[in-house]
């Protein structure tokens, strides 16, 4: 891919214990461009270790080495600190999980977003302001002059999840990180969110790396598809043609997944093979 935003060649991260070295990821490599591509895999796979490495946010007790990890021009591995606060936010964004723990309670909504702008860019107060009410209109916020004066617990959990994409994008970041974005929400908020999303990620040509256990979900809104499994990237494969997929571990996973028109008394739980550890992985069919 030579437009790739995102760069990163055989990434590894090591977490020291009082029993030993435990390799959270291992020699995970791939590339992002202005597409959205989906991690998906069980929880304690690596999905949200590897993301949080791209940022520097790994632990103390981690270890991260890797071969490459290129943004555009910038040598994330070797950025200091400093480098790094220019970097997250302004150039590569994060919506966590669930707003109520990611907005500060003592804050209104308004004042948040438009922090959010001032931080990356020079601007006085009232500008900020309203770029802020401009972008709470872009995530179809209704009623915007009333929500920038509620606090977060005055307010849904869709709206704060709209909240968040709105002060993630009003940098105009390259890359976005969404971590398990809509799993807190119901189905139709969640496909409202997803919708907006979509919208803004095309309208400012982002790229977008979305971690999810929902393999339903990313075969709909997703472009490519990386699965994870005990810290590698086992399988790479297009969204659309998810359910070709022949790592076995992806084919467990779909098969573990609720249908309509199969009804089950039982959902299929995977049965692991120890092969899987360090045996081929696939990249569009190929293995590898």
């Amino acid at each position: 891919m030579n437009n790739a935003l995102l760069q990163v060649k055989n990434l590894n991260i090591v977490f020291r214990s009082a029993q030993g070295d435990y390799p959270a990821v291992r020699d995970v490599s791939f590339q992002v461009g202005r597409e959205k591509v989906a991690i998906v895999g069980e929880s304690g796979s690596g999905k949200s270790q590897t993301c949080r490495a791209l940022l520097k946010l790994t632990p103390k007790i981690g270890r991260v080495s890797a071969s490459l990890m290129q943004f555009g021009d910038i040598d994330l591995l070797n950025s200091s600190e400093k480098q790094m606060r220019q970097i997250r936010g302004n150039r590569i964004s994060m919506i966590l999980q669930d707003p109520r723990y990611s907005l500060n309670p003592l804050m209104r909504i308004g004042d948040q977003v438009a922090e959010a702008f001032r931080l990356h860019r020079r601007a006085s107060k009232g500008e900020a302001c309203e770029r802020a009410r401009e972008m709470l209109e872009a995530v179809h916020i209704r009623d915007v002059e009333k929500v920038i004066r509620l606090y977060p617990h005055e307010i849904s959990g869709g709206m704060g999840q709209r909240v968040m994409i709105a002060m993630m994008l009003i940098p105009e970041p390259d890359l976005i990180i969404a971590d398990e974005p809509t799993s807190a929400l119901d189905v139709t908020v969640r496909q409202q969110v997803l919708a907006i999303l979509n919208e803004q990620l095309a309208r400012r040509q982002t790229g977008l790396l979305f971690i999810s256990h929902d393999l339903n979900l990313v075969s709909r809104f997703c472009d490519r598809v990386l699965v994870m499994y005990a810290g590698r990237i086992v399988e790479e494969i297009r969204a659309d043609r998810l359910e070709q997929a022949q790592h076995p571990y992806t084919q467990a996973l779909l098969a573990s997944q609720p249908r309509l028109h199969q009804p089950l008394d039982t959902l299929r739980v995977p049965t692991r093979d120890a092969s899987w550890l360090n045996g081929p992985c696939f990249r569009h069919g190929v293995a590898l």
